[in-house]
């Protein structure tokens, strides 16, 4: 089971780049902010499709849950204006490592202590090294 879902968080950041490299030209066309919306609005009405046909219907309220798990919805748009800024000037490689990167730092901070409701993991050294090793990455692609 874990090498599935292994698999699959592979796949989705695969398919982050390809959005990466939508988003630039679309940023390019039409504007970063009407890109960055055009994006979140297509991923709404999806969204919305799936919940009406298979969302439990006896779930939890949306609005009972605390606000503060509600802070994606502002991560969410800074990330997509990020790419699309970055792509055209950096490329997708670049600012993928480099959003990989942050993404790694950050998560082993949130692992270590466990932050948000999330099981402790600590930190140790082959963390570290795989940290290392992606900022290597950043810092060899960076000078290519």
């Amino acid at each position: 089971m874990q090498l599935l879902l292994i698999l699959l968080v592979v796949v989705g950041g695969m398919g982050l780049s390809v959005e990466a490299g939508l988003l630039g030209p679309l940023g390019g066309e039409v504007g970063d902010l009407w890109a960055t919306f055009s994006i979140f609005g297509v991923g709404a009405a999806l969204t919305f499709l799936l919940m009406l046909f298979f969302s439990p219907r006896n779930s939890p309220s949306f609005f009972a849950q605390p606000g503060w798990q509600l802070i994606g919805g502002i991560l969410g748009p800074m990330y997509v204006v990020i790419l699309t800024v970055a792509v055209p000037s950096i490329g997708i490689a670049l600012t993928m490592i480099g959003i990989l990167a942050g993404q790694v730092f950050k998560s082993l901070i949130i692992d270590h202590y466990g932050l948000f409701g999330t099981a402790h993991r600590k930190i140790d050294n082959k963390r570290i090294i795989a940290l290392i090793f992606i900022i290597a990455a950043l810092v060899l692609v960076a000078k290519g």
